[in-house]
């Protein structure tokens, strides 16, 4: 789980921003994938999911995805307000290309400040999402906003888990991290949502205390929070991954998830754990050349469980 997408709108609906589009990170992302400007430009926002699709395939370890879409900021109307967004994926786009790739499956992205929000999750249901995605620093989602409790009530009755970004974020030209603060998730807990903390929070404090710590202490209180240990590689989080599988209230909450294309980019390197791993081991995996497997073969290395790689099939029923 946890597999993003990132277009140029060539007939698809998907936006970036000028902003991003300019920004150094960009063209490292598009590299990642497997796609340059000028093939989108061409051929269509469609190769990228094709091209994710063809590395899935590729891959002896990983079996499916799921492909994230990301709505955008929305405005005083009710709709998506492109001055203050990012990047949008929608999730027509997603669902087709989920419904087209059968390694791929549909990860919804819905605003709750939508005025159609209730009913783009009845509609995301029904094209078979199976969980729905938020990054609330860049959607300016306050999750603990009062206003959105019947979209969570809608997710409990709909059975959609939500997969959201906790902690500090640094992969768009701007956030506002005090929106990730993992505190901010009591409000969907209490309501019953299955709520998905990405990244075990890493990275930030809030109020003085350490991001992680916070979800570890919402973690005693709340069976229906998850984690996923996507980005726990990442040369700016060397020693999370540890953190994440040694700290007793992760336990058994757990979930593999790549965050993907970051895998593939110099981020993420067994090289990075020289003092963890042999030389044989490294040179081993960092010869694979399928990033998935590449991936999770440095997490096992570093310990992974075979229950963390299984669980995501577990809760999304798949």
């Amino acid at each position: 789980m946890h597999c993003h997408a990132a277009e140029l709108g060539g007939g698809s609906g998907c936006f970036v921003s000028p902003k991003l589009r300019d920004n150094w990170r960009f063209g490292i992302y598009l590299k990642s994938f497997g796609v340059s400007r000028r093939e989108l430009l061409e051929k269509g926002d469609q190769l990228l999911v094709d091209r994710v699709s063809e590395s899935l395939a590729g891959s002896k370890l990983v079996g499916k995805a799921v492909l994230l879409a990301l709505d955008g900021a929305i405005g005083g109307n009710g709709g998506i307000d492109f001055e203050r967004t990012e990047i949008y994926v929608p999730d027509e786009f997603v669902a087709e290309a989920a419904a087209r790739h059968t390694n791929l499956l549909f990860g919804a992205s819905v605003n709750p400040c939508r005025k159609d929000a209730l009913e783009r999750l009845e509609w995301a249901k029904k094209h078979d999402a199976v969980l729905v995605k938020w990054i609330p620093s860049i959607m300016d989602i306050d999750p603990e906003n009062p206003k959105i409790i019947p979209f969570y009530r809608k997710l409990v009755e709909l059975k959609l888990p939500l997969l959201t970004h906790a902690g500090k974020e640094r992969s768009f030209s701007s956030s506002n991290d005090a929106l990730c603060d993992p505190d901010r998730l009591r409000l969907p807990l209490n309501l019953g949502v299955t709520v998905i903390a990405a990244h075990i929070a890493s990275t930030g404090k809030y109020h003085g205390e350490r991001s992680e710590d916070r979800l570890a202490r919402l973690m005693r209180e709340y069976p229906n929070l998850y984690s996923d240990i996507s980005s726990l590689t990442q040369l700016n989080r060397l020693l999370y991954l540890k953190k994440a599988l040694t700290r007793p209230e992760f336990s058994g909450r757990l979930l593999y998830g790549s965050d993907f294309p970051l895998i593939n980019t110099a981020l993420v390197s067994p090289w990075y754990y020289c003092a963890r791993l042999t030389p044989k081991r490294i040179i081993s995996i960092s010869g694979t050349k399928n990033p998935w497997d590449r991936d999770v073969l440095l997490k096992q290395a570093l310990g992974t469980p075979a229950e963390i790689f299984d669980r995501p099939r577990q809760l999304l029923g798949q």
